[in-house]
This record gives structure tokens, C-alpha cells and sequence, in this order.
């Protein structure tokens, strides 16, 4: 199998304002929408997501009233104090804030308005 691209693909109530929210605060470009569907990419590479709405009929029956409540979309960064920063001057709740981990992982939270987890990640060198 040769795997040319990746993107995850979260189901959320408002298509628009969790592609909105990407666009503004995290850089990425709308690639294509139509209704109910919107795909984006980040020029700087790493994962594409792709934002369904709820009751989509392209999602199985079982999966098409469900949204992506328990999931986070995680962005390593390079600079996580100035990201954290950078979000809370642009009016971003951040809904957990800055912390270190035992195992040398520096993170913090913002929600999108359809309640998704973007989680920034900053690796701590031991």
C-alpha cells in the first residue's frame, strides 16, 4: 500500500465555524466544500482534516448522528509558550492550560465553537 496523503475526518455540527476557527487561528486553507463538507489543508504539511456535518447521509447510518466528542486534533509546535500566548491575544479560550508532563511533553488546549480539542504539543528535551 502506498499511502499519498493523510486526513482525519471529524463530524460536527457546524461545518463552517470549526473551519473558520482552522483558518484563523491555526493557518489552514479551505481545499474544497460543498455542503456540509469542508476539507483543509495546512501549507506548511502535516495532516488535512476534513469536517462533516451531523447527519450527513455519506456517514454510515450508525455513525451519522454522532460528532467528535473525545477526540483532539494535536499539533506539535516549536515555540508552545508564544503559540499560548499568541492564541490567548487573538481571544481564544484556552480551556487547559499550559502544563508540563513527566514524560517531557508541554501542552495546552483551546476548543473549537462545535466543541472540538485542539491540543498543542511542544516536546521538552531531556
Amino acid at each position: 500500500m502506498q499511502i499519498t496523503d493523510t486526513a482525519v475526518s471529524l463530524t460536527v455540527e457546524d461545518t463552517d465555524t470549526s473551519a473558520a476557527f482552522l483558518r484563523r487561528h491555526f493557518g489552514y486553507t479551505e481545499q474544497m466544500s460543498a455542503d456540509g463538507f469542508v476539507s483543509l489543508g495546512h501549507p506548511g504539511g502535516g495532516v488535512n482534516v476534513v469536517y462533516l456535518r451531523r447527519g450527513l447521509e455519506v456517514l454510515p447510518e450508525e455513525q451519522r448522528h454522532r460528532t467528535a466528542d473525545g477526540v483532539a486534533l494535536a499539533f506539535v509546535v516549536g515555540d508552545i509558550a508564544a503559540e499560548e500566548r499568541r492564541l490567548r491575544e487573538e481571544g481564544v479560550a484556552i480551556t487547559l492550560p499550559l502544563r508540563e508532563e513527566p514524560w517531557g511533553e508541554k501542552l495546552f488546549q483551546v476548543t473549537d465553537p462545535n466543541g472540538v480539542v485542539v491540543e498543542l504539543v511542544e516536546w521538552v528535551k531531556r
